[in-house]
C-alpha cells in the first residue's frame, strides 16, 4: 500500500517480508542477519493518544518495566487524554510514572494533536508535530511513524540497540553516532523501517536481549 506523499505503508507480514527480501538482496550482511533471525515481526500497533503515551512510558526504562507500568495504567483506565488530565499525580505515580513523565503525559493530553490527520502526512511532518510536545523527542516520533502509522521508510538512529546491532553486524570498531547511522540508513531506503526491524531482531539473537517492546 502506498500513501499519497508518504510512500509505502506497511500493512501486513507480506510487506515486511518484501522489504526484508529487498534488503537481503541489497546487502549481503542483511542477508546473513536474516538467516539468523528468521521471519521478521510485523509489530504494527494502534495509533492515537494511547500509542504516544505508551512511547513516553517506554522512555529510558527496560522493556519489562515499561510493560508493567503500561499494564497498571490500562488497569486504572488512565490511557486517554481526559483521564490523564483528571487523574492526580498520586494516581499516576501509583502506576509507576515518574514526576517528569507525569508532566509529559499531561502536556500530551493538552496538546490537541489531531491523530487521524497524521495518517496522511509525510514522516517529517508527523515528527515535527509530535516533537512540539515536551517530552517527545525524535526517537519517540520516529517509532510512532514506524509502528503506529506503518511508514516503511523511517528509521530511528538514536536507538542504542540499533547502533549496537549495526556495530556488530557491520563489524565496526565502535557504535555509530546518531548522525552517522542516519546517513548509513539512507542506503536502506525505501525500506528503512524493515531494516530497523531486522537490526532489532539481530540484536536480540546476537546479544540475547530485547531491543524494543
Amino acid at each position: 500500500m502506498t500513501g499519497a506523499g508518504i510512500g509505502r505503508i506497511i500493512t501486513s507480514d507480506a510487506c515486511v517480508a518484501e522489504g526484508a527480501a529487498w534488503l537481503a538482496a541489497h546487502d549481503d550482511r542483511f542477508a546473513q542477519a536474516l538467516k539468523r533471525t528468521g521471519a521478521l515481526p510485523l509489530r504494527l500497533r494502534g495509533d492515537g493518544f494511547a500509542a504516544v503515551l505508551d512511547a513516553i512510558v517506554s522512555q529510558q526504562v527496560s522493556v519489562a518495566a515499561s510493560a508493567a507500568i503500561w499494564a497498571r495504567l490500562k488497569a486504572a483506565g488512565l490511557t486517554g487524554p481526559r483521564k490523564i488530565m483528571s487523574a492526580t499525580d498520586e494516581d499516576l505515580r501509583a502506576c509507576g510514572m515518574s514526576r517528569q513523565k507525569i508532566r509529559y503525559a499531561r502536556e500530551l493530553a493538552a496538546s490537541g494533536i489531531r491523530y487521524p490527520a497524521l495518517r496522511s502526512q509525510p514522516t517529517e511532518d508527523v515528527i515535527k508535530t509530535l516533537i512540539e510536545v515536551p517530552g517527545i523527542g525524535r526517537w519517540t516520533a520516529e517509532i510512532y511513524a514506524m509502528f503506529s502509522l506503518g511508514h516503511a521508510d523511517v528509521f530511528a538512529p538514536g536507538d542504542l540497540a540499533l547502533q549496537e546491532s549495526v556495530r556488530v553486524l557491520f563489524d565496526l570498531d565502535a557504535r555509530p553516532t546518531e548522525n552517522a547511522l542516519r546517513q548509513m540508513s539512507e542506503d536502506w531506503s525505501p525500506w528503512r523501517s524493515v531494516a530497523a526491524r531486522l537490526l532489532w531482531a539481530y540484536y536480540h539473537v546476537a546479544k540475547d536481549r530485547k531491543g524494543i517492546r
